[in-house]
């Protein structure tokens, strides 16, 4: 009995440290398993959260391509509606476009015809009225003479001046006198006294009016020179020479009225030049 004690009482001091330290191991193991076990449960429903984000997703996407496909075959349906209502807008065109040309070719044929007809009576007309024709020309060359000769009468009419020049008494005869051909005419209108005023290459300015003798008194400019006549009357030529010329020009005054005077004035078409200058004032 004794001896049995002595033995236990004789156990070496490296077994229980031996003992202790196996005793942490296990506790330590237990720990980093639980640690583990607990990152592995967190991982699993940080996983299962995922998967189910991505199940609900994919879930989504695939609505989504049905719905596409759904309306993808309503627009194609729609499309091979649309199309076979133009294939039979098309066929009846192509008809009525068949239609129209036979229409155009009939009319393009009924109008050569016409043309055709419209020509013939044209020429047959053309031949009858010949003789008509050529008799209406005379009757027009002999009117055109008959007026020439009518306005070579009224020619004839008008006064003439010392120079032998006719006289025009209104803007129409001033026309008749142009036509002719044989001077220049310059018509002027003067209104307001003391105004000169440019007319051809003189200057006038009206002194004075008397509308009931028919009589003025006008100032002219001729080469800087300024020379008044008094008392003049209308349609009675002032003659004057321009420097340098022994043709003369001519003044005339067709109607007056208050501060008023109109007329025109008469230039040779290619007057002469002479050295010496001749005064007609």
């Amino acid at each position: 009995m004794d001896d049995n004690i002595e033995v236990k009482q004789g156990m070496p001091a490296w077994v229980s440290i031996a003992l202790a330290l196996v005793a942490i191991i296990a506790i330590a193991g237990m720990g980093f398993g639980w640690y583990d076990y607990s990152n592995l449960a967190a991982s699993q429903q940080t996983t299962a959260g995922q998967l189910k984000t991505a199940q609900q997703d994919t879930a989504q996407q695939i609505a989504g391509l049905d719905k596409r496909l759904t309306d993808a075959d309503a627009t194609s349906s729609a499309l091979q509606s649309d199309l076979g209502v133009v294939t039979k807008k098309l066929r009846l065109t192509e008809g009525e476009l068949k239609e129209a040309r036979d229409e155009a070719a009939k009319i393009q044929t009924d109008s050569a015809q016409k043309i055709a007809d419209l020509d013939t009576s044209v020429k047959t007309q053309l031949a009858t009225k010949a003789s008509t024709d050529d008799l209406n020309t005379v009757n027009g060359t002999v009117t055109v003479v008959k007026n020439d000769l009518d306005g070579t009468k009224n020619d004839l009419k008008m006064a003439r001046s010392e120079l032998g020049t006719l006289i025009a008494r209104n803007h129409e005869e001033v026309d008749v006198l142009r036509r002719m051909g044989e001077r220049d005419y310059v018509e002027f209108t003067i209104t307001g006294k003391g105004k000169p005023q440019k007319v051809g290459a003189i200057s006038v300015e009206l002194r004075s009016v008397d509308p009931k003798k028919n009589k003025f008194t006008v100032a002219l400019v001729v080469d800087d020179i300024r020379t008044e006549k008094k008392d003049r009357t209308v349609n009675e030529p002032v003659i004057f020479y321009p420097n340098g010329s022994h043709e003369a020009d001519e003044f005339v005054v067709n109607s007056v009225a208050k501060d008023k005077i109109s007329g025109y004035v008469s230039m040779p078409k290619n007057p002469g030049l002479t050295s010496t200058v001749a005064s007609g004032f």
